[in-house]
């Protein structure tokens, strides 16, 4: 199995460079036709949700939108998936940051009890423990 970087993820969704954006989908319909899949580790989900924010500016609903439908995709495993899933879920009742989300379950799905944070917005999160600064 081969895995995929943010970057490759991003001339997908966004296909801001067209040389690089040709590759992508040259491979993506390699993929398909024989029947295989590339994995996307859940830093990558998490990267990727930070790149499409600050730096292209996309809104929270396309981007919970796109991951949403590259999870439908049979051409895409994804590791930790059903932290992701929940994460997509959680985001349409909160306004917790998609990051901070996705590792809150990411977390809780490991086992922990509490995230120690300094983060005073994601401590609002009941799985976030905020730290006081000296």
């Amino acid at each position: 199995m081969t895995a995929v970087d943010t970057n490759f993820l991003v001339r997908f969704l966004v296909g801001d460079d067209p040389k690089q954006s040709k590759t992508v989908y040259n491979i993506l319909k390699e993929v398909e036709e024989q029947k295989s899949s590339l994995h996307v580790p859940v830093l990558v989900v998490l990267e990727l949700i930070w790149v499409l924010d600050s730096a292209y500016k996309i809104s929270r609903e396309d981007i919970v939108g796109s991951l949403d439908q590259m999870i439908l995709m049979p051409i895409f495993t994804f590791e930790n998936l059903n932290s992701i899933q929940k994460s997509l879920q959680d985001s349409i009742n909160t306004k917790y940051d998609l990051s901070d989300l996705l590792i809150a379950n990411t977390a809780k799905e490991a086992g922990c009890e509490s995230v120690l944070t300094f983060d005073k917005r994601a401590s609002k999160h009941p799985l976030f423990t905020h730290l006081k600064g000296t």
